[in-house]
């Protein structure tokens, strides 16, 4: 990266522009398609209790009483719950461009706060939300005929590492990392699913979008996050299968898509798994949102809803190569 001075805007001011007529076109695109945009807390009471996941937290010196514990607001990962509650409460099809913060995060790509685009649209399974989240894409691009391709995400396994991800012992995942000469993969000690995410961006991913846009879809079910589980047994699944896909561009990661999960009681389920796994780990306790649950507990419509990383569309759409040269002010400078 080049040096800036220190008070400077690292972003040049055309890039700036850019990013502007982006968010321009984006706002124009769900104004058509009557979604409505919404604002929801950045600060919450509940934080993201995935493991992979580092919420950033402060103290609210200014409520006093109670412990730390109660006086912790987190810093949102997503604006995810927040917006279920809405849809619960009857909305109908919303979006939402935001500030998220996320810990543990910088590199060539990431920042520990971004800029995130996140849609719901009920009623909507989630083919057709991949089919709009490629129109919405190419809107911003302003690239119309940038092609899409769909690909799944047990067949990339079985075509690229000649293994099935969902059957597969993890020796063999071990043994397939150690070919790939992925480093330190003969001394890594990984779980089932941390060993498929690591054969899945040191392998996988550099591979997908090179064409236009990669949707990789039908996720293992260990790797469902908040999607919904499509039994097995019909065709061409033999086993259940996450309804979930990422987009790629040039091998980039740029959104998480998902049938949303809908029921109160799996979802609490999840959401222990989740702070069983950060306790073994000695990760930091997160309380999960009693909040959603209640509002999927009264009924939210079934839906589907995806993420989009909008610094990194913005990185394509202006051939950046670090994360910095799309942000006035990266996190050193702020």
């Amino acid at each position: 990266m080049p040096a800036c001075d220190d008070w400077s805007a690292c972003a040049a001011t055309p890039v700036l522009r850019a990013r502007a007529e982006m968010l321009a076109r984006i706002r124009a695109f769900f104004a058509a398609a009557g979604v409505m945009e919404v604002e929801t807390p950045i600060l919450s009471h509940a934080g993201a209790t995935d493991p992979a996941l580092a919420s950033l937290a402060l103290s609210d010196d200014r409520s006093g009483g109670g412990s730390d514990a109660d006086r912790r607001l987190f810093l949102q990962t997503s604006p995810e719950f927040p917006m279920k509650r809405l849809l619960a409460s009857g909305s109908g099809p919303i979006y939402q461009i935001c500030k998220v913060f996320r810990g543990e995060e910088r590199g060539r790509r990431h920042h520990p706060e971004f800029s995130l685009l996140e849609w719901y649209r009920p009623g909507m399974d989630y083919g057709q939300l991949i089919d709009e989240v490629a129109d919405l894409v190419r809107a911003a691009l302003q690239r119309p005929t940038l092609p899409m391709e769909r690909i799944r995400y047990r067949d990339l396994f079985r075509e690229v590492l000649d293994l099935d991800p969902f059957t597969a012992p993890l020796q063999t995942l071990r043994a397939a990392a150690v070919t790939a000469e992925i480093p330190d993969a003969d001394r890594l000690d990984l779980e089932r699913d941390a060993w498929l995410d690591l054969l899945l961006t040191q392998c996988l991913e550099p591979r997908l979008g090179r064409s236009g846009m990669g949707f990789l879809c039908d996720y293992s079910p260990s790797q469902a996050a908040l999607a919904r589980i499509r039994p097995g047994g019909e065709p061409p699944d033999d086993q259940a299968v996450a309804e979930r896909f990422e987009l790629y561009i040039d091998g980039v990661e740029l959104a998480n898509g998902f049938h949303e999960l809908t029921d109160a009681a799996e979802q609490g389920a999840r959401f222990a798994r989740d702070c069983a796994e950060r306790r073994r780990l000695g990760l930091t306790e997160i309380p999960p949102d009693t909040r959603l649950l209640a509002a999927l507990e009264a009924g939210m419509p079934a839906s589907s809803g995806v993420a989009l990383g909008l610094d990194r569309l913005l990185m394509i759409a202006v051939g950046a190569t670090h994360i910095d040269q799309v942000l006035a002010f990266p996190i050193e400078r702020a």
